[in-house]
This record gives C-alpha cells, structure tokens and sequence, in this order.
C-alpha cells in the first residue's frame, strides 16, 4: 500500500469522522483552518485517489457537488430532493445474497453497491407545513 501525505490522511480522517456525506468543500472549509497551506484543488486531487484506491465511495452528485462517504459498506442512503441531505438508513445494510443475484444476472464483477431512496427530510417537511 502506499504511504499517504499528512493531508491525504486528514481528509480521509475528515470524512471517516463525519456522517454527513460532505462535498470536498466542506472537507476544505473543516480543514483549513487547521491546514493553512491547504488548497481545494489539493482536497479534490486526494478525495479522487482516495476514491480510486477504495477507501472512500462517492456517492454521485447532489445538488450540483459530488457527495463521499468514509463507510465503503454496502450500506442504503435517504437523500432529500428539497435541501440535498444524505444520510445513512440506520441497520439497513445490502445482503450478499442480493449481491450474488446481481452477479449471476448481469456477469459484473462487482465492486460495491448502495441503495438510495429520496423523499423530504423533516427539516423540510416542516417548513412545508
């Protein structure tokens, strides 16, 4: 395995201590203050090696900006139309069997899954009310 920059490292403690699905801004905007040297470019360029090496997954665009999670598990997200909040459906993990049958009908070899529902979240849903 490769040895890591400290700032590879930091980014990847970043969205491991984080549940929240964030943009590579918001990884830049927790860590600058504490990374003066840091630059956006230089988050993007790690969070794409980090999603190449399989430690993260992104979990495509929301509302214009790619989303990344630190939890590789197979694992189903609830995202909001209105706001674009991702979060994880607690106990919710993909079977393998599940996996299985997809292999044996498709002939992928398979890397990963997830499993997305959208809807309004209740932060929204109150403001529609």
């Amino acid at each position: 395995m490769r040895r890591f920059s400290q700032n590879r490292q930091d980014i990847l403690d970043c969205l491991a201590g984080t549940d929240t699905h964030p943009t590579a801004e918001w990884v830049y905007a927790r860590l600058k203050p504490t990374h003066p040297s840091l630059s956006l470019a230089t988050v993007y360029r790690n969070l794409t090696q980090l999603k190449n090496d399989g430690l993260i997954s992104s979990m495509g665009v929301v509302q214009g900006q790619e989303r990344f999670d630190g939890n590789c598990t197979s694992h189903a997200h609830a995202v909001c139309v209105q706001c674009g909040r991702m979060v994880d459906v607690p106990g919710f993990i993909i079977p393998p069997d599940m996996l299985d049958s997809v292999r044996e009908a498709t002939g992928y070899k398979l890397s990963g899954a997830g499993l997305q529902f959208t809807g309004l979240c209740e932060e929204c849903q109150k403001k529609e009310s």
